[in-house]
């Protein structure tokens, strides 16, 4: 696949984009060049970035999680600091084929996953994948943050305007220099703006300043539809996997309402609401973020459905407000 940029230009990582305490790594997979970052020992655990986004996004999760697990913050292909490639298309598809072909060049047998907003879509597409290779042992648990689904209709007008020629030109040469726009996007991730961290904005900022990146970008909105279809393709094929739907009750970029529609199609999963909370929990409220997945990984909490069968077949759904974790009625 020929290259846009050259390794040495893709690894400049500045200070900003870096987590202290990680290991800044990278490794070439099928001629491509993935920068990832590593930090802790034990069971590995995925991390998979949203739209936009890259392993910046795990910056205040990182240290908490790997005091339990090996965790690996992955900047996909075309994205963050990973290498740009001319590649026709991005969807869900190739970006799931990349993770697997990750997981068996570190002889992952089992991991769980853990992906949000877009990532999260790559994580069904992957966790259905490797099922329908009977490889379904290979994804342990999944942990869905404000994934994206056919359910949430935010997005889909534009997207489309945004997949014509005009809309092509508007990404690749407009959008790069309306600085102000990129901050009112990402403003309204947040429930509360007022809890955006210093640096976060530039960091961001950083991973899209790559050449090459807001053509990855045209690419993925290009194939956003189809990916949308091929999600509730792979429902089916996943439901019984234990997974935990975790989202903020103030979410404007997918739908809350939407996160009960995919819980329907999982009947093996756990939905945890979070009060007052946007579309970006692990920065919004890190420390609850932090707990409600250790919960889940490492004490079962909330359980699952097929874990407390006999008890009530319903998926269970809880809300968390600052402080603690409020168990809500069971949704059918």
């Amino acid at each position: 696949m020929p290259e846009l940029d050259t390794a040495e230009q893709a690894g400049a990582v500045p200070e900003i984009a870096g987590i202290p305490g990680t290991e800044d790594c990278s490794v070439t997979l099928d001629g491509v060049r993935w920068r990832y970052l590593h930090a802790g020992s034990g069971p590995p655990l995925l991390l998979i970035h949203g739209f936009m986004a890259y392993s910046f996004s795990w910056r205040f999760n990182m240290e908490a999680l790997s005091r339990h697990f090996s965790v690996y913050a992955i900047d996909l292909p075309g994205c963050g600091f990973s290498q740009r490639t001319d590649a026709p298309q991005c969807s869900l598809a190739s970006d799931a084929e990349g993770v697997l072909r990750f997981m068996d060049h570190f002889g992952m047998e089992q991991a769980d996953v853990l992906g949000t907003s877009r990532g999260g879509g790559v994580v069904i597409v992957l966790a259905a994948m490797a099922a329908q290779r009977s490889m379904s042992h290979r994804i342990r648990r999944l942990m869905l943050v404000c994934a994206i689904n056919p359910w949430s209709g935010y997005g889909r007008l534009l997207t489309r305007l945004l997949s014509t020629a005009m809309g092509g030109f508007f990404v690749t040469h407009v959008l790069p220099r309306q600085h102000w726009m990129m901050l009112r996007y990402f403003r309204k991730l947040y429930g509360d703006p007022t809890r955006i961290a210093p640096g976060s904005i530039e960091g961001y900022t950083a991973g899209l300043e790559v050449p090459g990146s807001f053509e990855h970008i045209l690419r993925i909105v290009r194939s956003w539809h189809c990916d949308l279809a091929l999600i509730e393709e792979s429902l089916p094929t996943i439901s019984e996997l234990p997974t935990l739907l975790l989202w903020g009750a103030r979410d404007t970029a997918v739908y809350p309402s939407s996160a009960h529609a995919l819980q329907r199609h999982l009947k093996n999963s756990a939905l945890v609401m979070l009060d007052g909370v946007g579309h970006v929990p692990y920065e919004e409220v890190p420390d609850d973020f932090n707990r409600v997945i250790c919960d889940f990984l490492l004490r079962d909490t909330p359980r699952t459905p097929l874990e407390t069968a006999a008890e009530s077949p319903q998926p269970s759904s809880f809300s968390v407000s600052p402080g603690g974790l409020i168990q809500s009625q069971s949704r059918g």
